[in-house]
């Protein structure tokens, strides 16, 4: 049956609806994290009593700094509606002073410099605030490199945009929403105890980590509604490019354990699963891998992550936030002959640029090392520029690389998704940071590099470049 035969098909069950031209079957866990409160302090020399510039300077005498104001809060608004901003005016670093006394449930801090040198943007961010500075262009720029140079040089929790592209102040301000998501999100860690890292996860970013039995996953794999793992199961298969290994009934023993950790999820309010997989299906623990849920719960624009691997969760799960692109976690090689890492591992998104982004053909195999299960093989798009990295909470620092994907490798031994990308810089440099970070890295599409630096001036880490 055609892709479009199947669909117009099942769409006519029980408990399908559509989005964005897709079949899904459950509206999937949402985050209800409040408006994040942006203090928005417009900075510029003195005005008169008409709201124009009063004294000479930049950008000019008489200048319209109301009319300005009001332009920019406008476009702010627009651009960030998951953002309460709360505009206030101040002339020198005083007026910072009194804002940050009265601040007590300001989640972060928008400095805006309009003309002159105030001062503001660095005397709030010298109080450890979560600080973005904006140069206003032709407005206050001597102001604004000096302070964005001393935000770095200091390592206070700051950093600057001056561009005239305002979709770059847009993603600057998603900076401080992630912050504020990751505050109230979730993690589930199934099979495994949170220990050191999950502590970490919580004071470093709010994120709260809840351990899973595997009893409990257990019981909610039985109690799953097997009409609609099957219903799944056959959207998998009548959607993929080729089913190899697994056969029908295995395939619904998958989606039987993607509704389990559906309902978990749902349970626990959370927006995050990691799972002990290896550890439960090896021990005969869990009666089938999580392989094709997580392949959903990623492309859905969710997050599901591989072996109880906190660091990569909480990795994805910023990134989500932060550039609402699904993480593929990997076990690379690196092959320096090519200068070519080869991202590998059994999961991966079929919807790389977003959930409301175009799909990439896939294929349904067994697991690679027991041969046994189901699992996914994505073929995802080449000559595109990937982001890698992790973040480690426990140490205040960021992994980062960058590469262009360039072929989807078919070859039969270890994992079944076989990514290779050119690496952008030394790839002698790649070999030299494992042994500290582990294993595994995870790919986002698109470049991402800026967006990941932002973020870290903000929770104060280091970013650390392997390539």
């Amino acid at each position: 049956m055609s892709r479009r035969g199947f669909l117009s098909g099942t769409a006519a069950l029980a408990g399908l609806w559509t989005l964005g031209g897709r079949v899904i079957l459950a509206e999937p866990p949402k985050t209800t994290a409040a408006r994040t409160r942006i203090r928005l302090v417009f900075s510029h020399h003195r005005q008169d009593a008409q709201g124009k510039q009063s004294e000479p300077g930049w950008p000019h005498l008489g200048y319209d700094q109301e009319a300005r104001k009001r332009e920019l809060l406008a476009k702010l608004r627009a651009g960030c509606p998951e953002s309460e901003f709360l505009p206030a005016t101040a002339y020198n670093a005083d007026d910072a002073k009194k804002l940050l006394e009265a601040d007590q449930e300001v989640d972060g801090y928008l400095a805006y410099m309009i003309g002159g040198w105030a001062g503001a943007g660095e005397t709030i961010a010298a109080a450890g605030k979560p600080t973005i500075y904006v140069g206003d262009l032709y407005g206050a720029s001597g102001e604004f490199l000096a302070a964005t140079a001393a935000a770095r040089r200091k390592r206070l929790r700051a950093f600057g945009v001056t561009s005239s592209r305002f979709d770059d102040v847009v993603q600057a301000v998603r900076c401080l929403e992630t912050m504020k998501k990751l505050g109230v999100s979730t993690i589930l860690v199934v099979g495994a105890g949170p220990g050191d890292l999950g502590k970490a996860i919580e004071q470093v970013f709010g994120t709260r980590v809840v351990p899973i039995t595997f009893p409990e996953i257990n019981d909610a794999y039985e109690k799953a509604d097997r009409a609609q793992a099957q219903r799944w199961a056959d959207k998998w298969m009548g959607e993929a490019a080729r089913v190899v290994e697994p056969t029908a009934e295995e395939i619904a023993k998958s989606a039987a354990m993607y509704l389990a950790l559906r309902r978990l999820l749902d349970e626990r309010q959370a927006q995050a699963v990691t799972m002990n997989c290896l550890g439960g299906v090896y021990s005969g623990q869990t009666h089938a891998y999580p392989c094709l849920g997580f392949f959903q719960l990623n492309s859905d624009g969710q997050v599901g992550a591989c072996e109880a691997d906190l660091q990569s969760t909480i990795t994805m799960l910023a990134m989500k936030y932060l550039v609402a692109k699904p993480g593929y976690i990997s076990d690379p090689i690196i092959d320096t002959a090519t200068n070519r890492i080869v991202y590998i591992h059994c999961v991966a998104p079929n919807r790389v640029f977003g959930p409301e982004g175009p799909t990439n053909p896939y294929e349904i195999r067994s697991h690679a090392e027991d041969r046994k299960g189901a699992a996914i093989r994505s073929l995802m798009p080449v000559d595109q520029t990937v982001t890698t990295l992790q973040f480690a909470p426990t140490r205040r620092e960021v992994i980062i690389h960058q590469a262009r994907t360039v072929d989807n490798i078919d070859e039969p031994r270890v994992c079944r998704t076989k990514l290779a990308a050119e690496v952008k810089g030394d790839i002698n440099k790649l070999l030299g940071e494992w042994d500290r970070w582990g294993w595994h890295r995870v790919t986002f599409f698109g470049d991402h590099k800026l967006a990941v630096e932002q973020l870290s001036a903000l929770l104060g880490f280091t970013v650390v470049e392997e390539a």
